[in-house]
């Protein structure tokens, strides 16, 4: 068995989860059931970043002690995950005292490589991006372009600094070679940009004044905590026994994909690397960079009062909806919006009148016909399968539909309801086949529907049972 180990991004737990995290847990879910259903061994990981100031910031806010807000909030991630239908093989908490160890760890290889020094800085500070940023790097209001509306904070403190700017050169290759494979292009690029102006070092830690005393204690160090990106990276390591089990590890890391959205795109493909040359560790192989999700064409923000609960989606519509509209009607390389009204259109033409109304009438006339079948092997289809394997979900989805279209208009013209059994049988042969397969190919993408048609179709004989996707009125 081949092995293959992905990682989602690590959601900040300062907030419970909005239909963004949903969005990304889904994508990477597809990668992870696609490579097991092929048959690898296959392990997603995923966790929660807990060691940064502004999940600090929300307890206090909250009045409610740190550790249990911060579990509290970790768990509606879990949760969610699970009510989508996504399986995390690993959920790697910050505040485990193995994932600790581990980042203490990976300080001290990096430390004894001569790349971690100590100086007094001042610099403009986003608690969003828990980053320091340049001037040159804000809009013209001197905000985050990833936070706007929000001031930085100007912040003066002695801390310890990584060398990055030692490492430019050979993540530069790493990315142009694809050792480091960036997909798309487009994000590559914007890498090897960053990578193309003066890399500057970056601060690595904090002090306990302004950590409040939490998050990973530097090593012979303690009036500094881990800055949050070297700590919280670390999880995609610490999760699978870096620092604690080293049999662990040695298996499953390097990680083959790691799944982000592109606003972290500096963090995974440029410090994430340095740190782990630094410490003479295997670097990722691949970054997949999806893009966003808006709201009604705005993009989501607290500010504007438009973020979605995917939960109250789930509750309402079901997993396997919300799946689809995702992964077929959202390209993740292209920023995609979602509205309610959009979702049910899409829910009532694609599910309801299209895939549900199929395996329904195909059943209904096989039960009339008395027709049976014998199980047979299943495969991906080619293009779904080429598909997958760049991580178009939605082309992988289209190419499927397509064949639903066209069984349901071949229905529809050969009339199949009113034809003799003698001759409606070689028809519903075909049909059934096309239905198992397709029954096959949506299993990484709505799986709950699959196992469905999988079971009304595995013969001998085929039933009526009550519809996949009941419409929206």
């Amino acid at each position: 068995m081949a092995k293959f180990y992905l990682t989602s991004a690590i959601p900040y737990v300062n907030a419970k989860p909005h239909i963004g995290h949903a969005l990304e847990f889904v994508q990477a879910d597809v990668i992870a059931r696609y490579h097991k259903i092929i048959g690898d061994e296959t392990l997603y990981l995923c966790g929660s970043d807990e060691n940064a100031i502004k999940n600090v910031q929300a307890a206090e806010k909250a009045r409610i002690p740190l550790q249990t807000f911060i579990d509290t909030n970790a768990k509606l991630f879990e949760d969610l995950a699970k009510k989508l239908g996504v399986q995390f093989d690993i959920f790697q908490k910050g505040s485990d005292k193995n994932h600790h160890l581990s980042s203490q760890k990976l300080w001290e290889l990096c430390y004894k490589n001569g790349d971690i020094y100590k100086k007094a800085y001042t610099g403009l500070y986003c608690v969003g991006c828990e980053l320091f940023y340049e001037k040159e790097e804000l809009d013209n209001n001197g905000e985050c372009f990833e936070h706007p509306g929000k001031k930085l904070e100007e912040v003066s403190e002695e801390n310890y600094f990584f060398k990055l700017s030692s490492y430019k050169n050979q993540i530069k290759n790493l990315i142009e070679s694809n050792k480091l494979k960036i997909i798309p292009d487009n994000r590559k690029n914007e890498a090897l940009a960053f990578l193309n102006q003066e890399v500057k070092d970056i601060s690595i830690s904090r002090s306990n004044k302004r950590a409040k005393d939490w998050g990973v204690q530097v090593p012979n160090d303690p009036t500094q905590r881990m800055y949050v990106w070297f700590d919280a990276l670390n999880i995609y390591q610490s999760g699978i026994g870096f620092g604690w089990n080293e049999e662990k590890y040695s298996k499953w890391w390097p990680a083959d994909v790691q799944v982000i959205g592109k606003g972290i795109l500096r963090f995974h493909a440029i410090y994430w690397p340095a740190f782990l040359l630094s410490a003479k560790l295997p670097v990722e192989k691949s970054i997949l960079v999806h893009e966003y999700i808006t709201i009604n064409g705005q993009k989501m923000s607290k500010t504007l009062g438009n973020v979605i609960d995917p939960l109250m989606l789930i509750e309402k519509y079901g997993t396997d909806p919300l799946r689809y509209y995702f992964l077929h009607h959202i390209s993740p390389f292209i920023d995609g919006d979602f509205s309610e009204d959009k979702f049910k259109e899409v829910y009532n033409a694609d599910l309801a009148n299209g895939l549900g109304n199929l395996v329904a009438r195909v059943a209904k006339l096989c039960e009339i016909n008395d027709f049976k079948i014998s199980e047979r092997k299943l495969w991906f289809n080619p293009g779904v399968k080429k598909f997958l394997e760049e991580f178009k979900f939605n082309d992988a989805l289209a190419s499927v539909w397509e064949l639903i279209a066209e069984l349901n208009k071949e229905i529809n013209d050969k009339k199949l309801w009113e034809l003799s059994k003698e001759k409606a049988e070689p028809i519903l042969k075909e049909a059934v086949e096309i239905i198992q397969l397709i029954g096959y190919n949506i299993q990484p993408f709505l799986p709950e529907t699959a196992k469905k048609i999988q079971e009304q179709f595995k013969g001998p004989k085929i039933t009526s049972k009550e519809g996949l996707f009941p419409r929206i009125v």
